[in-house]
């Protein structure tokens, strides 16, 4: 089982030119053709919490939003969602609490293709590098409970291409480095990981680069195509 696996911190829907534009996050989901993705700031930061993307515009796309909302008008946990093309089903889905100062989140949901049953976390880690440890090390404790093939995506905040946080994932986990991804007009950090347990191999990893990519967020995505081995 082959699939193709990105992640994208959005911002709010707010690109380069400072406008919000839904539209044109959709365009670059589609020029990703990717099966799962993680998306964060999904959703806005206060009041009601509301989704930036159109529930109705991105099930349209084909896309199924696993169930994480918080608030009724919410897509996400803490801004945190996965969207899974239409063929995977949703097993289960459910956040994860992670300790923090300020409102970040993972999300996890058990997905399953051909009767193949896999694990995926989507998460947006602290500024604080302290605190990116800690919580790097609550979701591995999390996915830890079973032996299911399982792939964690986000935006790390960690600006050490190796180092760093990245260490907290130990030996049981495989950190991809698909390249720089923020900011999005002129990268200079990895900040958006894609990491994946023993079960899977991958055959490629980069950051998504094209014209609407770099006008639609300050990140750019970052995808990989794993296979799934064991």
């Amino acid at each position: 089982m082959r699939l193709k696996f990105a992640s994208y911190n959005i911002h709010k829907a707010v690109g380069l030119d400072r406008r919000r534009d839904a539209d044109r996050i959709l365009r670059v989901l589609h020029e990703l053709d990717a099966d799962v993705v993680a998306l964060q700031e999904v959703d806005l930061r206060f009041g009601t919490r509301a989704a930036v993307l159109p529930r109705r515009m991105v099930e349209e796309q084909h896309w199924q939003i696993v169930p994480l909302r918080m608030r009724p008008r919410s897509m996400g946990w803490h801004g945190n969602t996965i969207l899974a093309r239409r063929g995977i089903d949703i097993v289960d889905a459910a956040p994860i609490h992670l300790p923090s100062l300020e409102p970040r989140g993972a999300v996890h949901a058990r997905l399953s293709l051909e009767g193949r049953e896999f694990d995926v976390v989507g998460m947006h880690l602290d500024l604080s590098g302290v605190l990116r440890r800690k919580q790097i090390e609550t979701v591995c404790e999390a996915m830890a409970l079973d032996d299911t093939p399982s792939v964690i995506l986000g935006d790390l905040n960690e600006w050490s291409a190796r180092g760093g946080a990245l260490r907290s994932f130990g030996d049981s986990w495989s950190v991809l480095a698909p390249g720089r991804s923020f900011p999005g007009s002129n990268p200079l950090a990895p900040l958006d990981r894609i990491v994946h347990s023993p079960h899977w191999h991958c055959h490629e990893t980069h950051v998504y680069h094209s014209a609407l990519a770099v006008s639609a967020s300050d990140h750019l995505p970052v995808r990989a195509e794993l296979e799934l081995t064991a």
